[in-house]
């Protein structure tokens, strides 16, 4: 009963040994973030949306996170309809005028496969505006198969720093009698995100420069109103 978990750990193991360089980037990208007052982006389409979302107005983790989550590309649309607005050019363009991104910001666009329009064209609007782009993708899945895209690129092939969830193509762990089972990049995309938020707070703190991270609100003591004030303004979904 515990395959789906030693599976998961290997994949862990790997990324955190192949990945550490990428990683250590990402985290010194997403602290000087922090000291510059900027505002970290996320996006993510398919399951990918919840690894974007579990940064955002999250209990222990910074406060000055925008994720991106327009009923667009929400799953909550339905599924199937989710499926085929990400692969239809465009909607990147509309998306990126219902939120405020500033020249030095950072956007992290999570795509497993990295090869749908939605994911590669908002990292291109990024980097023609001016902020830099962070993506966590499976190189595997992506190197597999052909982009969807007018371009012919994929997302690894954009982005200013490319992190490998190292999920091997198909998303499944397991595979039993040819049917693949046992989804990974859920579990490895929000332990990267979260290995470079942590990693960026420390990174901070040892600097002496002020971290906004929210507290638990099933904490008594916590009081997390002064953040909300503080980025309301520029994170659309507080």
């Amino acid at each position: 009963m515990f395959e789906y978990l030693e599976r998961i750990q290997l994949l862990i193991n790997k990324m955190s040994t192949d990945q550490q360089a990428q990683l250590v980037s990402a985290a010194k990208i997403v602290a000087d973030i922090i000291k510059n007052d900027g505002i970290i982006h996320t996006i993510g389409t398919g399951h990918s949306q919840m690894i974007g979302m579990e940064m955002f107005g999250r209990a222990s983790n910074l406060a000055n996170v925008n994720a991106i989550m327009d009923d667009m590309v929400l799953m909550a649309s339905g599924a199937r309809r989710s499926a085929e607005m990400e692969q239809i050019s465009g909607l990147a363009e509309i998306l990126w005028n219902k939120y405020q991104f500033n020249n030095g910001d950072v956007l992290i666009v999570v795509s497993n496969s990295g090869r749908n329009a939605l994911p590669l064209e908002m990292a291109m609007k990024a980097k023609q505006e001016g902020l830099t782009t962070i993506a966590i993708t499976s190189l595997e899945q992506s190197k597999r198969y052909p982009s969807r895209h007018q371009s012919g690129k994929k997302l690894y092939q954009i982005a200013d720093l490319v992190i490998d969830n190292c999920v091997p193509s198909g998303d499944g762990v397991i595979s039993i009698n040819e049917l693949l089972i046992g989804p990974a990049s859920s579990v490895l995309g929000m332990l990267i995100v979260n290995i470079i938020s942590t990693e960026a707070i420390k990174i901070n703190l040892d600097r002496g420069v002020d971290v906004s991270v929210f507290q638990s609100q099933n904490i008594d003591e916590a009081d997390n109103e002064a953040l909300y004030q503080k980025y309301e303004s520029r994170v659309k979904h507080l």
